[in-house]
């Protein structure tokens, strides 16, 4: 009996005592300098994080080829002015290879001379609570790899134009690129905020939306769109056309032309539009309402709402102005006797006393003459 209790004494603590110890992938180790940082991306293991204490200035190029997390904490990485690149990468953080994935979050990144980040040949990057700004190329570079966008914000990013996430296939990776939305992405700058390379190597890629995302990806004619969660177009750029996309969503923009203002949106391929719908899309000033919908800009050629819309439209609104009716000042107590301003003697107040009293007499009277006559 007492063996037995000894033996799910010892047998309770060592299950307690494996709980207690944190595993591998639960690791976390924090760093506060660029020799930290580098040192802890180089001896951690597969699945841990990497936290930052505070902001963390770099001279070259990180490069991950295990799954970790680097966690911001809240704090900046920041390019170097005097930058040392690693066999021509140039990109401030790199995940490569089918090993390779990256997780940053919670995490600035600033300053750099080409990329903020890239996933390469095979591997993925995840962007979660990120923002990227004044890098050279690009914010983000998917070469070859797999980009998955949670919460992400783009500064400006480029010299001329702006590239903020740029989908790509290097003349080395033998990987076609991958563009996952799935939450939300915010850019200061609509131009080229998707961008598709033109270097002759791209000939596939793929974008995929989650069911939950709120900006959507999506391809429109020979375009690639980003929107957001009510269709409206953020930003477009064409696909090169050697590249052909690998989508879950296609799309046909609708231009909707308000006098010198147009609203871009777009609809599912072979969808019947309705009234309704484009003047949701729409801002009209006070004191105008909308008239019709019309295929040409001189407003001649009504817009059939009974086909449906198969490639890019424009359609222009006519507006009309509301006319204002006048409304008749009420007069208050219309219904009202004018009012007699004589001024009253008090004879009428007399008259009226003298008639009832000889009325009641009169009645008086009649009653006692019928009693006497009984």
């Amino acid at each position: 009996m007492k063996k037995t209790k000894k033996f799910i004494l010892f047998f309770t603590i060592m299950i307690a005592g494996l709980f207690a110890i944190p595993t591998l992938s639960d690791a976390a180790t924090s760093v506060k300098d660029e020799e930290s940082l580098n040192s802890a991306v180089s001896s951690s293991n597969s699945g841990e994080t990497i936290t930052l204490e505070n902001d963390i200035t770099v001279t070259k190029p990180i490069v991950i080829q295990k799954e970790l997390t680097i966690d911001g904490n809240g704090h900046s990485v920041i390019g170097a002015e005097s930058w040392t690149s690693t066999s021509g990468n140039q990109t401030m953080f790199t995940a490569q290879l089918s090993d390779g994935k990256l997780t940053l979050k919670n995490i600035k990144l600033r300053n750099g001379p080409k990329y903020g980040v890239q996933s390469y040949d095979g591997a993925t990057v995840i962007l979660d609570n990120v923002s990227i700004t004044d890098f050279k190329y690009g914010g983000v570079l998917a070469n070859g790899g797999k980009v998955e966008v949670r919460n992400l914000h783009l500064g400006y990013n480029g010299t001329g134009s702006n590239n903020g996430i740029e989908i790509d296939k290097g003349a080395s990776a033998t990987n076609n690129p991958t563009l996952v939305m799935n939450g939300v992405l915010l850019t200061d700058n609509n131009e080229n905020t998707i961008y598709i390379a033109e270097n002759g190597h791209l000939t596939d890629f793929t974008i995929t939306n989650t069911q939950n995302t709120t900006n959507k990806v999506v391809i429109s004619g020979s375009s690639v769109v980003l929107t957001d969660k009510n269709d409206n177009v953020i930003a477009e750029s064409k696909i090169p056309e050697k590249a052909t996309p690998n989508v879950d969503i296609k799309k046909v923009i609708v231009n909707i032309v308000v006098n010198d203002k147009t609203y871009k949106i777009t609809v599912d391929n072979g969808e019947n539009l309705t009234e309704e719908m484009l003047k949701s899309h729409i801002k009209i000033d006070n004191g105008y309402e909308v008239e019709g919908f019309y295929t040409n800009i001189e407003l001649t050629n009504k817009f059939d709402f009974t086909k449906p819309v198969n490639s890019e439209t424009t359609i222009f609104v006519k507006l009309s102005k509301i006319e204002e009716t006048e409304t008749e000042e009420k007069v208050e107590n219309t219904t009202k006797v004018e009012k007699d301003e004589t001024p009253k003697t008090g004879i009428e107040n007399y008259l009226g006393l003298a008639v009832i009293t000889l009325l009641i007499s009169s009645g008086a009277i009649v009653l006692i003459n019928n009693k006497n006559r009984k």
